[in-house]
């Protein structure tokens, strides 16, 4: 199993609050199917930070897409294979 740091940038301010609800529910469903390690926002209200985990960059990329807040716009997402070594995460 990989890990994958993924950053989302505030795109669109008004679009993040309409489609929060949305994409706290798809956040929680997959770290409740073992997909997410950790997740949070950053307090300066640029965006925030995601861990997945998965097989492969296309894999996660691909659950990555799902986020409403990507698909309706609201966020861009910078994503990168993220090594760790941190025993919680495992």
């Amino acid at each position: 199993m990989k890990f994958f740091a993924v950053i989302s940038h505030m795109k669109d301010q008004e679009l993040s609050q309409k489609y929060r609800p949305e994409h706290l529910d798809f956040l929680k469903k997959h770290y409740e199917e073992g997909n997410v390690a950790a997740y949070g926002r950053f307090e300066d209200g640029t965006g925030g930070l995601v861990i997945y985990k998965g097989s492969t960059y296309e894999e996660v990329e691909e659950l990555v897409k799902q986020d409403p807040y990507i698909q309706e716009g609201a966020r861009e997402y910078e994503m990168h294979e993220w090594g760790t070594k941190a025993e919680h995460f495992a």
